[in-house]
C-alpha cells in the first residue's frame, strides 16, 4: 500500500489581500509560514515516511514543503519542482483584486472564472516568462482554465507521481489550489458540473490510501 499526501501551500501575500495570483511568485505571510508549520505537526503525528517530495517552481509551495519537512524530521528527503504543479494561470486576471472583479464583471461571471472547470480567463494580450521557465524552454501561458492546467498536470501524475505510488513509494506533494483541485477531480471522479464545489484550504494534509493498481483505498482529511 502507499500513500498521497496533498497540501495546498500556507496562505500567500497574495492570499491575504484577495488578488488572482497564478503563476505570479509571491511569498507566505506569517500565518501561512504557522499554516505550514500546523501541516508539518499533523504530519508528524501520522507517522508517515515519505519517500519523495513534489511542489512547483513558486515559492509559496516551495519554502511550504520545507517548513513541513523539517517539521517531521524528514528535510533529507529528494525534492522534485516541475512547472506543471504551479497554479493555473489566471491571464489577464493576475494582480487584480477579486472582489474589485466581482464588481466589475459580477459574482457569477467571476465565480466561472475562479471555479469552472472549462472556462477560460481573459487572456494576456503578449507572452510573458521568467528565467526559470525560459531555461527549461517553456513559455507563460497566456491564461488557463482548470482543464488546460489539468492537461499539464496529466503529464506528470503519470510519467512520475504514479511510477512512484505503483512502487509502493509514499509521497508528498505540496502544490497550489487548483493543481490539487484538478488531481482531486481525477482522483475522486469529480463531473465537471461538482468541480465547481471543490475547495481546497490552506496546510490542510489530504492522505489517499491506494493498493499496487492505484485503487483508492481511503481518503482522509488532517
Amino acid at each position: 500500500m502507499s500513500k498521497l499526501v496533498l497540501i495546498r501551500h500556507g496562505e500567500s501575500t497574495a492570499n491575504h489581500d484577495n488578488i488572482f495570483t497564478g503563476w505570479t511568485d509571491v511569498p507566505l505571510t506569517e500565518k501561512g509560514i504557522s499554516q505550514a508549520h500546523v501541516a508539518g505537526k499533523q504530519l508528524s503525528h501520522s507517522g508517515i515516511d515519505f519517500d519523495i517530495v513534489y511542489t512547483s517552481m513558486l515559492q509559496r509551495a516551495i519554502v511550504t514543503s520545507y517548513i513541513i519537512l523539517n517539521e517531521i524530521n524528514q528535510a533529507w528527503l529528494p525534492i522534485v519542482k516541475s512547472w506543471r504543479l504551479n497554479e493555473r494561470h489566471y491571464g489577464a486576471l493576475r494582480g487584480l483584486n477579486k472582489a474589485e472583479t466581482a464588481q466589475k464583471y459580477g459574482d457569477t461571471q467571476v465565480r466561472e472564472w475562479r471555479r469552472s472547470y472549462t472556462t477560460v480567463p481573459p487572456l494576456l494580450g503578449h507572452e510573458e516568462s521568467s528565467e526559470r521557465y525560459l531555461k527549461l524552454g517553456i513559455k507563460e501561458p497566456l491564461g488557463e482554465s482548470a482543464e488546460m492546467s489539468w492537461k499539464r498536470v496529466q503529464p506528470f501524475w503519470e510519467d512520475q507521481i504514479a511510477k512512484q505510488l505503483r512502487s509502493e513509494k509514499n509521497v508528498l506533494l505540496v502544490a497550489h489550489g487548483s493543481s490539487i483541485r484538478v488531481l482531486l477531480k481525477f482522483l475522486d471522479r469529480i463531473s465537471d458540473d461538482n468541480f465547481m464545489k471543490v475547495e481546497v484550504g490552506n496546510g490542510e494534509p489530504i492522505i489517499y490510501n491506494f493498493d499496487q493498481q492505484l485503487k483508492v483505498i481511503s481518503k482522509s482529511n488532517l
